[in-house]
């Protein structure tokens, strides 16, 4: 089995139903959900808009490879209403957003996916509810704890 991180957050709609909703459909197309943090109102980041963002961090079993958890990631966000990804880090509002944060201790670097997550230690929407679930967990590149890139992230 193999442990997975994943980040969620939606700024349209109705964006606890569909946090909520995203996790259901994670427990039913990639594995059980093992731990889940609360929900975190936080600002939007890397663009501006007057919607704020609900946010969360699941902690998810899985028999998948990465690929197909990404896989599994973006059809959820196609059947709750995402039209389109993110290109060259050109943010905007959306109904869900779900993020491969850390899978088992791997780094990977290809094409369609890096891990962990390439941003997620400069993102406190990321570390605060990873580190409710996980504060010890730590980051197979940095070498930190995820409380520890929390309390670099309050400086």
């Amino acid at each position: 089995m193999n442990t997975v991180y994943l980040g969620l957050g939606s700024n349209l709609g109705d964006r606890e139903a569909l946090l909520l909703e995203s996790i259901q459909e994670i427990k039913k197309q990639i594995g059980t959900v093992s731990l889940q943090s609360a929900f975190y109102v936080t600002e939007p980041w890397g663009f501006q808009s007057e919607h704020p963002f609900l946010n969360a961090v699941v902690c998810c079993e899985t028999s998948l490879t990465p690929l197909q958890v990404l896989d599994c990631t973006q059809h959820i966000e196609k059947q709750l209403g995402r039209t389109h990804k993110s290109v060259n880090r050109q943010y905007s509002d959306r109904p869900i957003d779900i993020d491969l944060l850390l899978f088992n201790n791997l780094i990977l670097n290809t094409p369609r996916l890096t891990l962990p997550h390439p941003l997620m230690h400069q993102r406190r929407f990321v570390l605060e509810p990873l580190a409710e679930i996980a504060s010890q967990l730590v980051h197979p590149v940095l070498k930190q704890t995820i409380a520890e890139l929390l309390q670099q992230q309050a400086h």
